[in-house]
């Protein structure tokens, strides 16, 4: 495949890199500096990793809690910088520990320079899953 050339194709790649649990692959997407940020984490959550290291370090085990099927309701927003993205969507699949069903819905803020993200503000809603009683991001150990 040949690389992405649009934020939006970018977009589309990691996300099927997502459902093939390529995390290395999505990782690889990133900018050495890149930022993400959860501004909707409850106490005790991540709500920022600076660094592809960071990022990375907190993917890694990211398929052994949520083995994603699909990404339906996809739409993507150009802005009016043409780096950046609105993405609005849907993740579903189950959870891996309770095989319990995983439906969540994402709007994330992408930014994207050089092919690589540099910018992904994801404004998820971690409060569903505490519902259920999981928390991948370790906080409770």
């Amino acid at each position: 495949m040949s690389a992405p050339t649009s934020p939006a194709e970018l977009y589309r790649h990691s996300l099927r890199l997502l459902l093939d649990q390529d995390i290395p692959a999505w990782v690889a997407l990133w900018a050495e500096d890149g930022l993400m940020e959860f501004p909707f984490a409850p106490d005790g959550w991540p709500r920022r990793l600076d660094g592809k290291e960071a990022i990375a370090a907190y993917m890694r085990p990211y398929p052994n809690h949520i083995d994603l099927h699909d990404f339906p309701d996809l739409r993507i927003h150009r802005t009016t910088e043409p780096e950046t993205i609105v993405v609005e969507m849907r993740g579903v699949g189950r959870m891996v520990e309770t095989d319990a069903p995983f439906d969540m819905t994402y709007i994330a803020v992408v930014t994207v320079r050089d092919g690589r993200f540099t910018s992904y503000r994801d404004y998820w809603n971690p409060l569903a899953l505490r519902q259920s009683g999981t928390d991948f991001t370790g906080s409770n150990r």
